[in-house]
């Protein structure tokens, strides 16, 4: 029983992508796959307790998988240096004190500032906290970046779900269009190198729901919109910043990651988990780059959100 256990995790970590998204289980398991290397421990334990020789030697399969997929990420890739710093951080609406979370985040040094989920209430908040630090900014909807340099041709990019999802079925039986506030924009960055390209998205939230499973179409639709966008990006250099709800194991996201790298699989320290706050178990905001190097990335202390700030230096 240990010795089948064991293969089956094995052929979890390696096959993960055969998984159905029937309910979102495959996003689901891709979510939290890391956390799969667990299990080997626990079996390793187990098989020495009950003395079995096959199943310690089963377990090589799924300790050999976690190490290819995920070992990288525990190495330390930083290097030193950098042009440009970018730090994304979901504030979360419920924000109870966003001036503090204003200036820990100023004192971070940023060259780049990225925020999601401002609400309406706490936008002039941030935005009075954050003059002296960033003397340029734009807010489009519920996302916004702070520059310490020039930001121009600055536009909302459509990454809501549309119709798509029990409400967006019910909007469009009625003929109705979304109301929802812009959830990522696209702005120019000019820098001492030349320009740079900047998208910021808080992308669909997921649900766990009692009968439909682990939803993700919201999510889903507004990835594969950004993703669009990207593609039809003319700057040659392109940093995406913000909350995907998904790790960049989720296959939903694949549109993005095989366009752009990963800040933190490229220059990071560990895995960067982000989410939730309290108790770190995903990375699911992301600093995902094209055209520039990063240098070096890591997870920045915790804020009044449920989120953890992520930030990087970049090169080029």
């Amino acid at each position: 029983m240990l010795a089948g256990c064991a293969l089956l995790l094995g052929l979890l970590l390696v096959l993960h992508s055969w998984i159905t998204d029937r309910a979102g289980l495959g996003s689901l398991v891709e979510t939290f796959l890391p956390w799969f290397g667990v299990c080997v421990p626990v079996l390793l334990a187990a098989a020495l307790w009950r003395r079995s020789a096959s199943a310690v030697v089963a377990l090589l399969l799924p300790a050999v998988a976690w190490v290819s997929l995920f070992g990288g990420l525990l190495m330390d890739k930083s290097q030193a240096g950098g042009d440009l710093m970018v730090v994304s951080h979901n504030v979360a609406a419920e924000n109870t004190d966003p001036a503090g979370t204003a200036r820990q985040l100023a004192g971070s040094g940023a060259d780049l500032l990225a925020l999601e989920e401002l609400s309406d209430q706490a936008r002039g908040t941030y935005e009075k906290e954050l003059a002296r630090a960033y003397p340029h900014h734009t807010v489009q909807g519920t996302v916004g970046l702070w520059s310490k340099l020039p930001l121009s041709d600055t536009r909302p990019v459509d990454v809501l779900r549309d119709n798509v999802g029990p409400l967006g079925r019910e909007r469009e039986r009625r003929g109705d269009a979304p109301v929802d506030p812009p959830r990522a924009l696209r702005t120019t960055v000019a820098t001492e190198k030349g320009p740079l390209a900047v998208y910021v998205a808080h992308l669909g939230s997921v649900r766990v729901m009692p009968r439909g499973g682990f939803w993700t179409d919201s999510r889903d639709a507004g990835a594969a919109k950004l993703a669009e966008a990207v593609a039809a990006e003319k700057s040659e250099r392109v940093v995406v910043l913000g909350d995907m709800n998904g790790t960049t194991d989720d296959r939903a996201l694949a549109g993005l990651t095989s366009r752009l790298t990963s800040a933190q699989t490229e220059a990071g320290d560990g895995l960067g988990l982000s989410w939730p706050a309290s108790f770190p178990m995903a990375r699911i905001d992301q600093i995902l780059l094209k055209g520039v190097t990063a240098r070096s990335s890591w997870v920045l202390p915790e804020t009044g959100s449920d989120h953890l700030p992520v930030g990087a230096w970049i090169s080029w």
